[in-house]
């Protein structure tokens, strides 16, 4: 029974969220297990990006409870910032710094955090030069390593508005990776891309969940979170209408809803 619930990574209970008095999250309570692959689907305005974001607390839940490896980053009282850089983030829109090269875009979070680090541990204001080229050097080739790893290590050093839309998002996964996560959230990575250039963002996805990589995913890609999920929820109203493993959820819904949605996009 410890090592089941040592399991859970996420546990959410009675999640609120309402904007200007609509409600958006009307009390989600769910699980997410280590390793899980989750794929969230629904029709627009469902909550699943408001789910996302109240997750790593980019949006403030209004009630309710996230708690994140055994921490609630609902908690006002809890650093969420020293928590929540254990769970990845990837954007619909890539969210890369348009300034800064693609291996500075990878470095920024790990040689920011990995100073901060290090004055916390030494209580010192300022982080010694030598200490810093250290963490920055690591940094970078761990960089490179994750560039190599999807075939961009040739585009270390040029600026992410010369790169194809499919690119900046593998650029944008890898910068998750960065932080050596313990989970990874994407907002619908796919939608912004051009239809040829889907596959190459799906393939790095795929080789992260056969990874090991606890993973939730907005998606409208059905094929993807037939063939790699092991739970599929379906989300309408702000609340969670199904939760199944891929067979049962495509081959045997339940919800209403959800049988409806499934007739038009299949």
């Amino acid at each position: 029974m410890e090592t089941e619930k040592n399991d859970i990574l996420i546990d959410v209970r009675g999640l609120k969220k309402s904007f200007d008095g609509q409600d958006v999250l009307t009390g989600i309570d769910m699980s997410i297990r280590r390793g899980d692959i989750v794929c969230v689907i629904g029709p627009s305005g469902s909550g699943k990006s408001t789910f996302l974001r109240c997750l790593n607390c980019m949006e403030d839940p209004d009630e309710g409870q996230i708690i994140f490896d055994n921490v609630d980053l609902a908690d006002m009282k809890v650093d969420i910032n020293e928590h929540r850089r254990h769970m990845g983030m990837v954007f619909q829109h890539f969210n890369l710094f348009n300034n800064k090269t693609v291996i500075e875009n990878i470095m920024l979070a790990p040689v920011y955090t990995g100073c901060q680090n290090y004055r916390r541990e030494n209580h010192k204001l300022f982080t010694p030069g030598n200490v810093k080229k250290e963490i920055t050097e690591k940094a970078r080739e761990k960089a490179l390593e994750l560039l190599a790893r999807i075939g961009l290590e040739d585009k270390a050093d040029v600026y992410p508005s010369t790169l194809s839309g499919g690119q900046k998002q593998r650029v944008a996964i890898v910068r998750s990776l960065a932080m050596d996560p313990k989970v990874i959230l994407f907002d619908e990575p796919t939608s912004a891309l051009d239809p040829e250039m889907v596959g190459e963002v799906l393939d790095l996805m795929k080789d992260l969940a056969g990874s090991g990589m606890t993973m939730i995913v907005v998606t409208h890609e059905m094929g993807f979170a037939r063939e790699v999920s092991n739970r599929v929820l379906f989300m309408a109203d702000g609340t969670i209408g199904e939760d199944a493993p891929p067979e049962n959820f495509f081959n045997s819904p339940e919800n209403p809803r959800l049988k409806e949605f499934l007739s038009k996009v299949l």
